[in-house]
């Protein structure tokens, strides 16, 4: 088979499985966002080329980006909320108190 017949295909054959162009990209940069936070411009642009190789992805760059920028901004303001109801209202000593202790045998050096 002709790599270059194949390629041509590609979107046909994500259709046949069922996913759509905007679905396979939201997914993919929503997940980016997740694992990789805080990616500038330039970084998300260069990991959607290496994720997306094939020439015929190339025209969902700008959908990814923006993807990706609003999944972010998602996940930061979930993460700022978390942290705002899971803070304890007095500050907590680093110190801890011992709880138990288990007996430690000793033997005596002459």
């Amino acid at each position: 088979m002709d790599l270059q017949a194949n390629n041509d295909n590609y979107p046909r054959i994500c259709s046949e499985v069922g996913l759509t162009c905007e679905t396979c990209t939201a997914a993919t940069a929503r997940n980016l966002a997740a694992v990789c936070k805080g990616l500038r411009g330039k970084a998300v642009t260069q990991l959607f080329v290496q994720i997306y190789p094939n020439s015929a992805c190339s025209p969902m760059h700008s959908y990814f980006a923006a993807e990706y920028r609003d999944a972010s901004t998602e996940l930061r303001t979930e993460l700022m909320t978390e942290l705002a109801t899971d803070r304890p209202a007095a500050p907590v000593s680093s110190r801890r108190e011992v709880m138990f202790a288990r007996p430690r045998a000793m033997a005596a050096v002459a």
